[in-house]
């Protein structure tokens, strides 16, 4: 993440920028450019969204949204995670034609070279503050999956899914997820 400003910024600020093709979140007032993804992180990006899409779809949950997709979570903070849930009793957080106020119930990091230091610190920090419930770190080169779940605005250590593991999510806990056959439907 490459910081764009010296001046501290709020939400408002950064959604009065010019839209761009480039890249943004706002971290504890700074802006910070994010830069685009590798394509193996597009790819396992879609099919787990697919696997997660259609559980969340079949059961009537909530909703699932992939990046790029500004998330509120304070004023001095706009992140874009690569995918959330918003379970049917937090809908309301979605503000049709602007953004997502407030924390999605799960959040899914895919690492990519660039971004694997913030995402496993500045993020997993800002989305335990501010109430997301379960964050899933995806490692494509280590072809792993951790699950952190919350805890008193913390996340508690995790537990990291290898392949051969099928990863559970105790906040969905009828969801399951081959972690090999996700890896081998994105062909990497």
């Amino acid at each position: 993440m490459v910081s764009k400003t010296q001046t501290r910024l709020t939400a408002q600020d950064y959604f009065d920028l010019p839209e761009s093709d480039e890249r943004y979140e706002l971290i504890n007032g700074e802006l910070c450019m994010a830069p685009t993804p590798i394509p193996e992180h597009q790819i396992f990006l879609y099919y787990v969204t697919k696997v997660f899409e259609e559980f969340i779809t079949r059961h009537n949950l909530g909703r699932v949204i992939m990046s790029p997709q500004d998330v509120l979570l304070a004023d001095d903070v706009v992140l874009q995670p690569d995918m959330m849930f918003i379970s049917n009793a937090r809908l309301s957080i979605i503000k049709w034609g602007k953004y997502i106020q407030g924390a999605p119930d799960l959040v899914v990091e895919v690492l990519s070279p660039s971004t694997t230091r913030h995402d496993r610190t500045v993020k997993r920090e800002l989305y335990a503050r501010h109430g997301v419930r379960e964050y899933w770190i995806a490692d494509i080169v280590a072809r792993t999956i951790e699950v952190h779940v919350a805890q008193g605005g913390e996340f508690r250590p995790a537990v990291v899914y290898g392949e051969g593991d099928v990863v559970k999510s105790p906040l969905l806990p009828d969801l399951e997820i081959d972690v090999s056959g996700v890896f081998e439907s994105a062909r990497l």
